[in-house]
């Protein structure tokens, strides 16, 4: 039976992944240096640890560029692309779809929490999630399953109770090694990733209502006989 759904933030809620792509292949541009979408993934849904764009750009340029130079022409790209962008289409559908199925409702992502909860606070979001896991939380970040794990632990569930919402691999790889049925809703930047072994893929929260989403999972589940 399914009692709680876990969500994503960055990509999934809102998408800062995408401007953030598009802002750093701008500055890498101006060296002469494509940036593929391929190796920027390796950092999508979780730190730079996983994919530096910055000391990347060094090593393609062949000499050392100061990563405060790179952020002085990122930071007005980036931030005039996120200027505008709103809440991904659904969400606010899906988290009152949850509150009225009286299911638990948790946040696990890889960011910190000072980078969450403007976008919380400017969209009215907080009082939806009865947990909130952040890279402040935890040692390690996605793909590691640890904030899935301790994001069970608060809501005080199983894995097999719990549908996570994700839109990066790092994320998916995360959700399912931490026992989570997982849906995927990609965006732009990883919409052409290959998520084999998902439990569903949709193109957005919009195109499908969240007691359709559990309908389908739940039927799944009873055709494997584990409810």
């Amino acid at each position: 039976m399914i009692k709680a759904v876990i969500f994503d933030f960055d990509g999934l809620i809102i998408d800062t992944e995408s401007p953030s792509y598009h802002a750093f292949r701008s500055v890498y541009q101006e060296y002469g240096v494509e940036l593929p979408l391929s190796t920027y993934a390796k950092c999508v849904g979780t730190t730079f640890d996983h994919f530096n764009p910055y000391t990347y750009l060094s090593e393609q340029v062949g000499r050392h560029i100061e990563a405060d130079l790179i952020k002085s022409k990122f930071n007005p790209i980036y931030a005039e692309m996120v200027s505008t962008i709103t809440l991904r289409p659904g969400v606010e559908k899906y988290l009152e779809a949850a509150k009225e199925r009286n299911l638990k409702i948790g946040l696990a992502s890889s960011s910190p929490i000072s980078w969450i909860r403007p976008y919380l606070t400017k969209y009215d979001l907080a009082g939806y999630f009865d947990s909130v896991c952040t890279a402040d939380n935890v040692s390690k970040v996605k793909p590691d399953p640890e904030l899935y794990l301790l994001a069970l632990q608060n809501l005080g569930i199983a894995g097999n109770e719990a549908i996570s919402f994700e839109d990066s691999l790092n994320g998916f790889t995360a959700a399912k090694a931490a026992g989570l049925h997982c849906v995927v809703v990609p965006n732009e930047i990883t919409a052409h990733f290959d998520f084999q072994g998902c439990d569903l893929l949709i193109p957005s929260m919009d195109e499908m209502d969240l007691n359709e989403v559990i309908e389908r999972i739940s039927n799944k589940l009873r055709k494997d006989g584990n409810e």
